[in-house]
């Protein structure tokens, strides 16, 4: 791959209720979340004089907003990935937890379905690699685990 210094910047959400069109991994299940733009930004007073803050949480709540008509709130971070799509653009994914604050699911035009899934039914989805990791990591930190970050092979560090 030729070295690049564009990227997609991305930002997931796994959302907390009750406790095939795309390039990069078509027909498989996933969290809500998208590309960054820099309407996502520039359209905001500045926080400082050339910097706005918490980007990626407008970000997410923009994209649940589109993808699934939900209104989400406690945004935590839980951990980021980088991947190199099909196209060779590399994915700069940022993944977050948020807590369902209101809305009934409609799904978005090109969206085909959803479920609210605990961590056991969660697995009988073709997730898109990572996903269920992911799951387990946010599972450990509901009850109370800490978790330090994710390390290949052994799944989760916790402290």
């Amino acid at each position: 791959m030729k070295n690049t210094k564009f990227h997609y910047i991305v930002a997931t959400a796994i959302i907390i209720k009750d406790a095939p069109w795309e390039k990069a991994f078509p027909s498989q299940w996933s969290v809500p979340g998208g590309k960054l733009e820099s309407d996502d930004y520039m359209k905001l007073p500045r926080d400082g004089q050339n910097q706005w803050y918490n980007i990626a949480e407008k970000l997410l709540e923009r994209e649940v907003m589109e993808e699934v008509s939900l209104k989400i709130k406690n945004v935590k971070y839980l951990c980021d990935l980088v991947f190199i799509r099909p196209d060779n653009i590399p994915v700069v994914t940022l993944s977050y937890s948020a807590d369902w604050a209101s809305g009934k699911v409609k799904l978005a035009e090109d969206q085909v379905d959803f479920a609210w899934v605990d961590l056991k039914e969660a697995k009988k989805y073709k997730l898109i690699e990572g996903i269920y990791d992911e799951l387990k990591m946010l599972d450990k930190v509901l009850k109370g685990k800490k978790v330090i970050r994710w390390i290949k092979d052994k799944s989760l560090s916790t402290g």
